[in-house]
């Protein structure tokens, strides 16, 4: 596996609109439709990365932590099926159902997504305030597979603490890093 960081966009950077389908509910998902009153998590993930695999409960827990104090959660995958069967739609659709995902999973066909994201790898989070422009892009935290250091989310915790108490975000913002994307 090939490690990948973020691209770290710029901060201030305003969220890329799209409409794509959910791979649990089949209906068309936009950012307005997941947009949070007080800030919204778009993360790019896929099925079959070690990575997020190893990270993939606490973003659960994260999401339903953050969800009730108005923050809304979307996860997309962009990855190329032809290549990477194992992350198309179906796929995604059980790995939703096995991992009690409670925000939609959308998919990225013609990965324009991933692309207006400036997305690198899986995963890839991105943390937009009420006025939908980037506060924090990064890392969930510092654990990675096999690095003995505990999956805890506190960079992106943090990061969502810091908007909904309305402190400045830090600007120390570790690059995720993880499988790069699978391009077409």
């Amino acid at each position: 596996m090939a490690l990948t960081p973020s691209n770290m966009i710029e901060l201030g950077t305003k969220a890329p609109d799209f409409k794509l389908t959910d791979a649990v509910t089949n209906a068309l998902c936009s950012y307005g439709d997941v947009k949070g009153d007080r800030g919204t998590v778009v993360m790019f993930i896929c099925n079959h990365c070690p990575f997020v695999i190893h990270v993939i409960d606490e973003v659960v827990r994260v999401a339903n932590d953050y969800r009730v104090l108005g923050f809304g959660f979307v996860a997309i995958s962009s990855n190329d099926i032809v290549s990477y069967p194992q992350d198309g739609p179906k796929e995604m659709w059980d790995n939703a159902r096995k991992n009690n995902f409670t925000f939609p999973y959308l998919f990225d066909a013609s990965q324009e997504v991933a692309k207006a994201y400036d997305a690198a790898c899986t995963p890839d989070f991105y943390l937009f305030g009420a006025d939908d422009r980037l506060v924090y892009r990064g890392q969930l935290d510092d654990s990675r597979p096999g690095n003995g250091i505990p999956v805890n989310g506190r960079d992106l915790r943090e990061a969502l603490d810091n908007v909904f108490n309305s402190r400045p975000q830090t600007m120390v913002q570790k690059p995720s890093m993880g499988c790069g994307i699978k391009w077409k």
